[in-house]
């Protein structure tokens, strides 16, 4: 009997194991993943409260029966950017959580959401099942079909058309460049990097108010990956120490000297938002991605001191 149980259990692994298997493929493959909408709300600032933030959570839902998951999705911005920093061209990404249960085969998954549009992005990172040490990238887009309503403070709050719970489809890229192609292939070639081992410590004794900045403050520090080129292209950030209009910056140091790129960062601390800023210097072409994504950390505190970390974040550029 104990046998029978030993060997069921070894094949429900092989078979989740060969179920998990994703291909990223060549240039010209292309593999799609089932995903669906589970709920979403948005809470929009009060018009007293002058660059407030507003607030949208979104549950989405892997279909793959046997994954049995789902993940929790937070985003905070300025109420008058809208989902787009300042307002402008650079959309803000943001993790979704794993729930921690069933089972997930994604390194990261992350949102993104054009507000005035009503549109939503979504993005995960997984290994590749045919490039050893390769990470592949999907990406969607869909619609949001919300209701939404005035409270008696003023502020809107919007929930999801209960009937319109939807599928939606990530479609996968080709195999990350080789290593040693560390040159966009065009100033076009989508680029987005994956954020891993940050840590921020800062004193903020129990009873502080919301408003008191933090006391001792380090700010970030983390190993930046280009997801085009992976080894190719790692960082190691540190920030200057100094804060400047609630503000850190800081320079990417790469693990090769050799390469042709340079990065550096800005935190906001105030909002949680974290800038990434890539330099290409390829021959006589010089080229720049920008990204820009919300930051959320887990702290534990010891007395008055909190150590803040987060698991891997992926950072898009522009909208897919």
């Amino acid at each position: 009997m104990q046998y029978d149980i030993i060997v069921a259990i070894a094949a429900l692994v092989l078979s989740s194991k060969a179920g998990a298997a994703r291909i990223c493929g060549s240039s010209n493959a292309t593999s799609t993943y089932q995903w669906r909408l589970s709920d979403a709300r948005y809470d929009s600032a009060a018009p007293s409260d002058n660059g407030g933030p507003a607030t949208l959570a979104v549950s989405i839902v892997p279909t793959n029966g046997s994954y049995g998951t789902f993940f929790e999705c937070f985003a905070a911005w300025p109420d008058a950017w809208k989902g787009w920093q300042d307002g402008g061209d650079n959309i803000i990404w943001s993790n979704c959580i794993w729930a921690g249960n069933g089972f997930n085969i994604d390194n990261t998954v992350s949102f993104a959401v054009d507000w005035a549009n009503k549109t939503m992005y979504v993005s995960h990172t997984f290994a590749c099942s045919d490039a050893e040490g390769a990470d592949g990238l999907a990406t969607g887009i869909l619609p949001l079909n919300m209701n939404c309503a005035t409270t008696a403070e003023g502020s809107e709050t919007c929930a999801l058309v209960p009937s319109d719970s939807k599928g939606f489809t990530t479609k996968g890229g080709p195999t990350p460049q080789e290593p040693g192609s560390v040159c966009p292939g065009t100033a076009d070639s989508y680029q987005s990097w994956q954020v891993e081992q940050w840590k921020r410590q800062y004193e903020w004794p129990p009873g502080s108010s919301l408003s008191d900045p933090p006391k001792a403050d380090t700010g970030p520090a983390f190993v930046l990956r280009n997801m085009r080129t992976r080894e190719a292209e790692s960082f190691s950030c540190t920030n200057s120490g100094k804060i400047e209009d609630e503000k850190f910056t800081g320079t990417c140091v790469a693990a090769d000297q050799a390469s042709l790129s340079t990065a550096e960062f800005v935190f906001d601390r105030k909002l949680d938002m974290l800038t990434i800023t890539q330099h290409w210097q390829c021959g006589e072409v010089s080229l720049d991605a920008v990204g820009v994504g919300y930051v959320q950390a887990t702290c534990d505190r010891q007395s008055d001191l909190l150590t803040c970390t987060t698991g891997p974040i992926w950072i898009g550029t522009k909208t897919l």
